[in-house]
């Protein structure tokens, strides 16, 4: 229970920290673009002398033993949520609390809830709905069935939606601010538009696309270079840097250094799968890819954010949400409802920003092929976008079948979803282990 607003602010301001708290390598938010991109067909891991937990995620051959913890999204995500629990149950039995603060506060509990949800059910299938603060109901819960946590997803956004304010507030959520880094209704709105998107719910993911596109005083595509800046046009939520004289983890990780790629601090570049992608007028190559010569070798690497050396001027901002996604969630679902002509549209304002026209898709399946190649070509190395894509269109085992063996792996149907490490089943034996591990 929380005695003032202050206090209780606090407490969800400290999860947004959290969320990017933790060594640069292990899992948090910047570990969903890496060890996501790692899994797909994004990266390149340069060493085999790299943290073995890369090489299990490079190869598609993680190990419920062996993958260290840390280095998993169950030990990161659900501790995440049960703070986000405690404070919904905190702020549910506070009487002292200004009746709005309380409110906006509720909208963020849930919003972040049904964030970390969201990605539990996509890396791991059925997974346990765990909605309280009751230790003894926690350790005993059981996976549920993944459409049951997509309801409960849908439910906390819908609520969050209600709850949140239309503006950014600040870090006390009592007056209006430029900072994109609290979610407000449009995040929520944004989220829910990928989650019915992720449903099939194509009628729903078009409203909710749309409510957020048509916010133009808040929200517009921006130039390439800008899009990453701290509270840009295009950033519907943002993460704030939190390494002291640092500004985003995603700059310092993937920008390699003229001396090149090492298995330490830049252990990875882009794979010559996703480079021979980019068509050939396309300036996301030109301005979101970079490179170093290193003995005759050329290393491509990430550079969507540009800043990666430490006590420079905090300019960038982690992206969680962004406005081209919307754009390139209601192309899909409207292309999914048969409506091409605007679906065509939708997808060309994307391209347009990369200096591209339309694309030669006459049928709906051709053009739902270019929208899923525009997102492939658009988030690259964003928060795991390419190995969700892949799992939700059923085109993973295809292209991993082709991808894992060049990664010296062999590919097999069960490693699309990740292991619950023995060390968690050991706590909940009654937890049942995804096939295969």
């Amino acid at each position: 229970m929380f005695d003032d607003d202050i206090t209780a602010a606090a407490v969800l301001t400290g999860i947004y920290t959290n969320m990017c708290s933790g060594p640069m390598d292990a899992a948090r938010f910047v570990s969903l673009s890496l060890l996501g991109g790692l899994s797909a067909d994004e990266l390149t891991l340069h060493s085999a002398d790299a943290n073995p937990s890369y090489v299990q995620y490079y190869q598609n051959s993680l190990s419920a033993s062996t993958l260290t913890q840390g280095f998993d999204y169950w030990s990161w995500l659900y501790p995440i949520i049960f703070k986000a629990n405690a404070a919904i149950d905190g702020l549910e039995k506070s009487t002292k609390l200004t009746p709005i603060v309380k409110q906006r506060l509720l909208g963020e509990a849930k919003f972040i809830r049904a964030f970390c949800y969201f990605y539990l059910v996509n890396f791991y299938g059925d997974t346990p709905l765990v909605l309280g603060v009751d230790w003894k109901d926690n350790a005993a819960a059981t996976r549920m069935d993944g459409s049951v946590v997509y309801q409960q997803i849908i439910s906390d956004l819908k609520d969050a939606q209600r709850d949140l304010s239309e503006n950014y507030l600040d870090a006390n959520v009592s007056a209006t601010t430029s900072e994109r880094v609290r979610p407000n209704k449009w995040a929520a709105t944004a989220m829910l538009a990928r989650v019915y998107l992720y449903t099939g719910d194509y009628a729903g993911a078009e409203i909710e696309a749309t409510a957020v596109i048509q916010q133009s005083d808040l929200y517009g595509l921006s130039s390439l270079n800008d899009v990453f800046l701290k509270n840009s046009r295009e950033a519907i939520w943002q993460l704030q840097p939190i390494l002291s004289g640092a500004n985003t983890p995603e700059g310092i990780l993937f920008i390699i250094p003229e001396t090149g790629p090492n298995e330490n601090s830049w252990p990875v570049y882009l794979s010559e799968d996703l480079l021979g992608s980019f068509e050939e007028e396309d300036q996301r190559k030109s301005e979101w890819v970079g490179n170093v010569d290193v003995n005759g070798i050329t290393f491509y690497y990430p550079y969507k954010y540009k800043v990666s050396v430490f006590n420079q001027p905090i300019t960038e901002y982690s992206m969680v949400l962004r406005l081209a996604e919307q754009y390139l969630i209601r192309a899909e679902a409207l292309a999914q409802q048969d409506k091409l002509v605007e679906a065509a549209s939708d997808l060309v304002a994307v391209r347009g920003r990369a200096g591209l026209g339309d694309v030669e898709a006459t049928t709906k399946s051709e053009l739902l092929d270019a929208i899923l190649h525009e997102r492939r070509i658009e988030f690259f190395t964003e928060s795991g976008h390419r190995w969700l894509d892949l799992k939700r269109t059923g085109s993973v085992n295809e292209v991993m079948a082709e991808v894992t063996p060049r990664k010296g792996g062999t590919w097999d149907a069960n490693w699309q979803w990740y292991p619950i490490l023995q060390v968690e089943l050991e706590k909940a034996p009654q937890l049942i282990q995804n096939s295969g591990y």
